[in-house]
């Protein structure tokens, strides 16, 4: 048992961890843009140690660093892990006064912090990821100028991750590609196994995409992929996601959602892809859709499991006609 209080938790935590996993930067190597902005904040404060720290489960992990040689902490030491349960910039200016900090070990032993001040990176859909903050070995107290100059220093920190993201994903329709999904999805499927939560997804094809391209041209056939993207994500929650992983087809994981109820989801999607406008509508043509569902069971071993099984429950369900969902579950098919 530690000496020292213990960090408050988020009240977003589940889903702030998710949306750092969908970053993808956990690991990353640091680069010069944000060596630039570390480099920054540390010579606007006049301090020696300044970091872009990102908040996991158990630890924080520095994506850039100056004046340490460390590369991340136990979360249960990080002042950083204090930061992030707020919006505002938090101030430490004497860790040795402060009843949160004073036992912490990074205060009693090297680097001896005396001096904090780290400010949120706060993702596009609200979530803190983890702070770019700076550290010194003497107090400190710093002017309103420079809290103002860390806030938007970690602005322009997220902007670069952010921008990291996006270039990741498909540029026609805004999802993650199939390599992506394929290592989220196998997060999810260890956290879901872990808590014994329900997983399910779901794998589905446009059917006719071909005859879009071949009668209206390519352009119309994105804008079919578009539209039908737009359709799906009003059916989906925060914590579900969603990839292209072929040229028509998509993949849905959808967490902590049974067999049923991804059922009941994928109906209302397909019967949305039929009502669906678009170049075609006054003329032979009727958009549809095929796909395969799946939920996590007993005997799966990984994701690639459900992604099998998905993809074979989608070819049954072209074979029996095309237009429809199938499902399969473990030890079928």
């Amino acid at each position: 048992m530690v000496a020292y209080p213990v960090y408050p938790i988020p009240v977003d935590e589940e889903q702030r961890l998710r949306d750092l996993e969908r970053h993808g930067v956990i690991s990353d190597v640091c680069d010069e843009n944000f060596e630039r902005l570390v480099e920054l904040a540390s010579s606007i404060f006049q301090v020696p140690i300044a970091l872009i720290s990102l908040v996991e489960a158990d630890r924080q992990w520095f994506l850039c660093r100056k004046g340490i040689e460390a590369t991340s902490t136990p979360r249960d030491q990080a002042f950083c892990a204090h930061a992030i349960a707020s919006d505002e910039v938090l101030v430490v200016p004497d860790a040795l006064e402060d009843e949160r900090f004073a036992t912490n070990p990074l205060v009693a032993s090297a680097p001896h912090i005396r001096f904090y001040a780290g400010a949120p990176l706060r993702s596009p859909a609200g979530h803190n990821l983890g702070t770019i903050c700076v550290i010194d070995r003497q107090p400190h107290q710093p002017t309103p100028l420079q809290r103002r100059q860390l806030k938007l220093l970690s602005e322009l920190v997220m902007r670069e991750l952010e921008l990291r993201r996006l270039a990741r994903l498909c540029p026609i329709t805004g999802l993650a590609t199939r390599a992506t999904f394929i290592e989220i999805g196998g997060r999810e499927f260890a956290r879901a196994r872990a808590e014994g939560h329900p997983l399910s997804l779901l794998c589905f094809d446009i059917d006719n995409l071909r005859q879009i391209n071949n009668r209206w041209g390519h352009e119309a056939g994105d804008t079919v992929l578009r539209d039908l993207v737009r359709l799906g994500r009003t059916f989906l929650r925060e914590q579900d996601f969603a990839a292209r992983i072929g040229d028509g087809e998509f993949a849905l994981l959808l967490v902590d959602l049974d067999i049923d109820g991804a059922m009941g989801l994928a109906e209302q999607l397909r019967q949305g892809a039929l009502g669906m406008q678009g170049v075609y509508s006054h003329s032979d043509y009727q958009l549809h859709i095929s796909g395969g569902l799946t939920g996590l069971g007993s005997d799966d071993r990984s994701f690639s499991d459900l992604m099998q099984r998905a993809d074979r429950a989608l070819q049954l369900a072209k074979s029996n006609g095309r237009n429809q969902i199938a499902s399969l579950m473990e030890g079928h098919g």
